[in-house]
């Protein structure tokens, strides 16, 4: 007979089974049981076709954490769908200035904290593709400054919210909506009217004698400013030619002139040196002559002296013409 199993071998097996199936998944899963993890919750506007779970959180392209959880909640009283994404950051992903990990939020003050320093900073989620291929879907956090900031303000199983962006595929939809409402609204049908109204006024206006007329008022003016044109060349080309041979006419008599004219230059320079000797020797003698013409000169106290005796030879001539016997008997 064999014998009974030891419930004790049993328990032996069961808990070095055990040790075996915790050090594999430390070893195969990378340690990732022991890691810390962040959890923070996002609300998708737009379509989460392409999104699984385990899909990657990535900030400018380096890994940081995955998605968990994708669910669908419906608000019966504003008749809207809302999608929140759960996801894990891994706080050893990123590093501070000393290049130790950041400290792991387990509480929900401390994971408000963190989202309000990434909300400041302008971090915001948005849906990236993976693949062209597959369409697989990503999360792909980044820097969004000039984006508007939309929270909703829900409170989904006690996580803090991150903001999120529309995708690039949503804001190019959006903004082709936006244009092909702006186009709805133009008055398409009185447009078409008015452009067919214009183009047939047009085509009468073509058609029409009067532009006809115009037309070939119009050639005539034409050829008759280009024989106006011709006549005038004509007329004008000879006239050009004598005022040609007219100026070669004045530049040699001017150049005749010229040379004429230089001897008699020179003999003026000349005259005018003369002149100013005889000026300069003229201001000389005149100030020779204002020199004896002083009242203090000698020649002007000769002058009055000889005044004096003419004077004195007057008075005696008209005394003896008076008194001749006075040459006899004396003055008396």
């Amino acid at each position: 007979m064999s014998k009974p199993v030891s419930p004790y071998a049993i328990g032996l097996f069961m808990i070095g089974a055990l040790v075996l199936l915790i050090a594999a998944l430390m070893i195969f899963g990378g340690g990732q049981l022991l890691k810390k993890k962040s959890e923070y919750v996002i609300y998708f506007d737009s379509a989460l076709n392409g999104l699984n779970i385990g899909a990657p959180v990535t900030l400018q392209g380096v890994q940081i954490g995955t998605v968990k959880e994708i669910s669908l909640e419906l608000d019966e009283h504003s008749a809207r769908i809302i999608k929140p994404v759960v996801i894990q950051l891994d706080s050893e992903m990123v590093l501070n200035t000393e290049g130790h990990p950041f400290k792991a939020a387990t509480t929900l003050q401390e994971r408000q904290e963190n989202a309000k320093r990434l909300i400041d900073a302008g971090i915001k989620a948005q849906l990236q593709t993976q693949s062209l291929l597959t369409g697989l879907l990503y999360v792909e956090f980044n820097f969004h400054l000039s984006s508007p900031l939309n929270l909703t303000g829900l409170h989904y199983k006690n996580l803090a919210e991150l903001p999120a962006v529309p995708s690039t595929e949503d804001q190019i939809k959006n903004t082709a909506e936006e244009i092909l409402a702006k186009i709805r609204k133009l008055p398409l049908e009185a447009m078409v009217n008015d452009l067919s109204s214009t183009l047939k006024a047009v085509r009468e206006m073509a058609t029409s004698d009067e532009l006809k007329q115009n037309r070939q008022a119009l050639t005539r003016s034409l050829n008759e400013t280009e024989k106006l044109v011709a006549t005038m060349n004509r007329n004008i080309t000879p006239l050009l030619n004598n005022m040609n041979t007219t100026m070669t006419d004045t530049q040699t008599l001017v150049r005749q002139f010229t040379r004429d004219m230089k001897p008699v230059l020179a003999a003026t320079q000349t005259t005018l040196d003369t002149a100013n000797n005889v000026l300069l020797e003229s201001k000389k003698s005149l100030g020779a002559v204002e020199t004896l013409a002083a009242p203090d000169a000698p020649l002007w106290q000769s002058l009055e002296s000889l005044r004096d005796a003419a004077q004195s030879t007057q008075e005696l001539t008209d005394y003896l013409q008076r008194h001749p016997d006075s040459i006899v008997y004396g003055k008396e």
